[in-house]
């Protein structure tokens, strides 16, 4: 049994090991050698052995292969969509936000504290 690994925390290094074997744990339990997963994702089989070991592999390469596994859909919940809430768009007299900004100095909001250090004697 695998240690889980804490996504919120954990270095990249460790991050891409983890979902190697996550991938590598679906493929089998889909009974598809990385041969066959490597043909139909169009990849090699050497790419697929890297995967799964979490050495870098591209962001097409990954797409290729969770299409081929048949579980590309999740990837909608990795970024959620951005999209201006209704609420945002009436405050925003219709127009969306095209750029970030940085907030000025004078902007920057001091979190509130119980005691600020001064003495009430």
């Amino acid at each position: 049994m695998t240690q889980k690994v804490d996504y919120r925390i954990a270095p990249p290094e460790a991050l891409a090991s983890d979902m190697g074997q996550r991938l590598e744990r679906l493929r089998v339990a889909q009974n598809i050698t990385q041969a066959t997963l490597a043909d139909h994702a169009g990849v090699s089989r050497r790419t697929i052995t890297r995967m799964e070991n979490g050495e870098g592999v591209t962001l097409d390469t990954l797409i290729r292969v969770l299409r081929a596994l048949g579980v590309v859909e999740r990837l909608e919940v990795l970024i959620p969509d951005a999209a201006v809430r209704p609420i945002e768009r009436v405050r925003r007299q219709g127009r969306e936000r095209k750029y970030a900004r940085e907030k000025h100095a004078d902007a920057v909001h001091t979190p509130w504290r119980w005691d600020d250090g001064a003495s009430t004697e």
